[in-house]
């Protein structure tokens, strides 16, 4: 079978166990369909990601300093060691990405006020304005999908939730343990809002 009959017409569904992540319900979808999920999320994600991708090798960036302006920007003040702990990458990693967006202008650095020895990391005004236009696009695609999802039945009969709905299919996709960790991370970038 070629590659492209098999995008064409999917591979055979995988059958889940008790040995795999966790016992089969047949009840949560019918067979296959949570194989194309799997597979719709992979096309959504680079797509989600290929418009900044785009826009980040104008500077000669990628991905780990997306992630990096990300987080830094919506959470001013961020530690090295928190943006460690979110991006779950080595220290190693994370210097070397910090020195190029360091070096270009787009982070500064700030030695913490009770701790001299902790980094607290800033978006420049240009780094700030870098990740705005970035977030930009990823927001209105996701907004697009929301207001316009692809659907077979009609606009008035989905659910008027949509985002509440999306928001919760995401968060279910994370890791239970993880999800508190995520939520309380988010209610800090609200809180900064006000």
């Amino acid at each position: 079978m070629t590659r492209q009959s098999t995008l064409a017409t999917g591979p055979a569904p995988i059958s889940l166990s008790e040995e795999d992540d966790g016992p089969a319900d047949s009840a949560l979808a019918p067979e296959g369909v949570t194989n194309d999920l799997v597979e719709l999320l992979f096309f959504a994600y680079r797509d989600f990601v290929g418009d900044p991708d785009r826009m980040l090798a104008e500077y000669g960036f990628g991905r780990a300093h997306h992630r990096v302006l990300h987080f830094v920007y919506h959470y001013p003040g961020l530690t090295i060691a928190e943006l460690l702990d979110i991006l779950r990458i080595t220290k190693q990693s994370l210097n070397r990405v910090l020195k190029d967006l360091i070096e270009q202008g787009h982070i500064v650095q700030k030695t913490g006020r009770s701790d001299r020895r902790q980094r607290l990391l800033y978006c420049s005004e240009t780094g700030a304005t870098l990740t705005a236009e970035l977030t930009r696009v990823q927001v209105r695609r996701v907004a697009r999908a929301i207001a316009d999802p692809v659907a077979d039945e009609p606009k008035g009969a989905r659910d008027t939730n949509d985002f509440a709905a999306a928001q919760g299919f995401l968060m279910a996709m994370i890791e239970p343990e993880e999800r508190a960790a995520v939520r309380s991370l988010m209610a800090r970038r609200a809180r900064s809002r006000r």
